[in-house]
């Protein structure tokens, strides 16, 4: 299997681990904070304008890697507080209003910069 690694400027860059892979027909990306990827700074201070952030970086990396948020076929999120599920959700509905993907949470300590939120997907490639 050939791995490829996707990256663009269009979302948070770290050096730890790639934003994605491609492989085996899908995509993995990398959780994303909710980080505006020019400034490196946490977007929002609300759950719905952080997770929005989030699915904005994500739609960015699937986008430089010619797939898409319809493609998306599960996701994981990780929320600081699981008092933040409910407004979470509501944003979540926005992008995913019709097939949503499989998915899972976690509730874990992440509070760098005030963050809340987390969130990674597998998607077709």
């Amino acid at each position: 299997m050939t791995r490829q690694i996707i990256h663009t400027a269009g979302a948070p860059s770290a050096q730890a681990y790639s934003q994605a892979v491609r492989g085996g027909g899908l995509i993995f990306v990398s959780g994303q904070g909710p980080f505006d990827p020019a400034t490196g700074h946490v977007v929002g201070e609300t759950i719905q304008q952080q997770t929005r952030q989030c699915l904005t970086n994500v739609q960015a990396i699937l986008t430089a890697a010619s797939s898409g948020m319809d493609k998306v076929v599960s996701a994981t999120f990780i929320l600081a507080d699981e008092d933040d599920f409910a407004g979470m959700n509501e944003e979540w509905i926005a992008w995913f209003p019709d097939r949503p993907p499989a998915r899972q949470g976690a509730q874990l300590p992440i509070r760098p910069g005030g963050m809340k939120v987390s969130i990674g997907v597998i998607a077709e490639a």
